[in-house]
């Protein structure tokens, strides 16, 4: 079968391409099902997800920026500073992120003040997972993966100094936060 075929991904199919995929094996006929029937219902599971945002200027910005990768939750996850957000919305538009300096500036105003840095708890670099320091550290994965291996080889970190050692992690993101950092 072409691979032209396998690659709609239309939700809604027309019946006679319903049938058309169902002569042509199992597998097809069940994606095709799942894509016209149950995906839609999917959906509205995903709502609740937006409801749990709180009101205000610049939430219809975050939603909308913010899902175009990856899960809101995610978004809103590391509770940062002004300036923490800032870093990581400049982050998201170097990988891509797409929308206009005013949505930029709703979804910074908006995160700053409904997810401030204040309510973080501190974090042990010593004992954080990779998610971990992913996250609260605004790091690529790479680094935090970077930061465990040399930490598994060379023993606890006593310091930023100790930290800012490790090959190919940013030591101006670790500067930024070691006022969250416990060793």
């Amino acid at each position: 079968m072409p691979s032209a075929s396998r690659s709609n991904t239309n939700p809604v199919e027309q019946p006679s391409t319903l049938a058309t995929r169902a002569a042509c094996g199992p597998k097809l006929a069940t994606r095709a099902a799942f894509r016209s029937t149950l995906a839609p219902a999917l959906l509205l599971f995903a709502l609740p997800v937006f409801a749990q945002l709180p009101p205000g200027p610049g939430k219809a910005e975050t939603e909308k920026l913010c899902s175009q990768c990856h899960e809101v939750e995610r978004s809103i996850a590391p509770r940062q500073d002004r300036a923490a957000w800032q870093a990581t919305i400049d982050k998201m538009v170097s990988l891509g992120a797409k929308g206009t300096e005013k949505e930029f500036a709703l979804v910074l105003d908006y995160l700053a003040s409904h997810y401030p840095a204040d309510d973080v708890p501190r974090l042990n670099v010593n004992k954080a997972r990779a998610i971990e320091l992913e996250s609260s550290l605004s790091l690529p994965r790479s680094q935090a993966a970077a930061i465990i291996e040399y930490r598994t080889k060379h023993g606890d970190f006593k310091s930023i100094d100790d930290l800012k050692k490790v090959p190919g992690v940013d030591a101006a993101k670790i500067e930024a936060k070691k006022d969250r950092l416990v060793f």
